[in-house]
C-alpha cells in the first residue's frame, strides 16, 4: 500500500498515527505529494483523485481510498477493529464526533488558507472569525465531555490530536491551551506515545 501525505496535513496525520496504533505502517509506503489552493496538480488529479486532496491510500491492487476518515476505517478493519467500535450506539457516536472534529479541522484549514493563501486586498475578516469561532466552538465542547479525552483509545482520539497540533503548527499563538486546560492535559499524555511523537508536523 501506498499513502500520499504531506507532513503538515492534519488529515495526514490522522492515518500515520492509526497506522502506527494498528501495526501497520510497515505495510505502508509514504508517498510525498505536494496539493495546494492555486496550485493545478494534474498527474495528481488524474492518477490519485481529482479532488486533489491528501491523504489517498493506493492498494496494492491499483484501487484507490480517499478521505483519512475512510482510510483508518479500511486499516481499521484490516486489523480486526480497534479504533472504530463495530456496531450499536458507540459506533455512531464515534462516528459524529469525528466528523465534527473533522470540520473544525477544515474550519482551521480554510482560515489558513483565506489569510496565508488569498490575496491581502481580498481577504475577509468576517469570514475568518466565522470559520475560526467554530473550530474553537468544538474545543470547547470536547473541553466539557472529558469522559470522550479518558476512554480507550479510538479515532476520535487520534482527530481531536491532530487538531490541536495543526493549531499549534499554523495558529501557535491562538491561546488554545490556556482556554481548555482538560484539552491541554489530554494533548500532553497522547504525546507520550510514539505514534504522536514521530508524527508531529515540522516547524513552520
Amino acid at each position: 500500500m501506498k499513502l500520499t501525505f504531506s507532513p503538515g496535513s492534519p488529515f495526514a496525520r490522522k492515518v500515520r498515527i492509526a497506522a502506527i496504533e494498528l501495526g501497520l505502517i510497515d505495510k505502508i509506503e509514504l508517498v510525498p505529494a505536494k496539493v495546494a489552493p492555486t496550485e493545478p496538480n494534474e498527474q495528481y488529479a488524474h492518477d490519485i483523485s481529482p479532488l486533489r486532496k491528501l491523504p489517498a491510500l493506493i492498494l496494492d491492487d491499483g484501487n484507490v481510498i480517499v478521505d483519512s476518515y475512510v482510510i483508518v476505517e479500511y486499516l481499521d478493519e484490516l486489523a480486526g477493529g480497534k479504533l472504530i467500535p463495530k456496531s450499536g450506539a458507540a459506533r455512531w457516536r464515534v462516528k459524529s464526533e469525528h466528523s465534527m472534529i473533522q470540520g473544525m479541522t477544515d474550519a482551521m484549514l480554510l482560515c489558513r488558507y483565506e489569510v496565508g493563501v488569498r490575496p491581502k486586498e481580498l481577504q475577509w475578516p468576517k469570514w475568518v472569525d466565522d470559520q475560526w469561532d467554530r473550530a474553537w466552538q468544538g474545543l470547547t465542547r470536547f473541553e466539557n465531555q472529558p469522559e470522550v479525552l479518558s476512554r480507550p483509545l479510538d479515532i476520535t482520539q487520534i482527530a481531536l490530536t491532530c487538531v490541536l497540533g495543526y493549531a499549534d503548527f499554523r495558529f501557535p499563538d491562538c491561546g488554545w491551551r490556556k482556554a481548555f486546560p482538560k484539552l491541554d492535559a489530554f494533548h500532553e499524555k497522547m504525546l507520550q506515545r510514539p505514534s504522536v511523537k514521530l508524527s508531529i508536523p515540522p516547524a513552520a
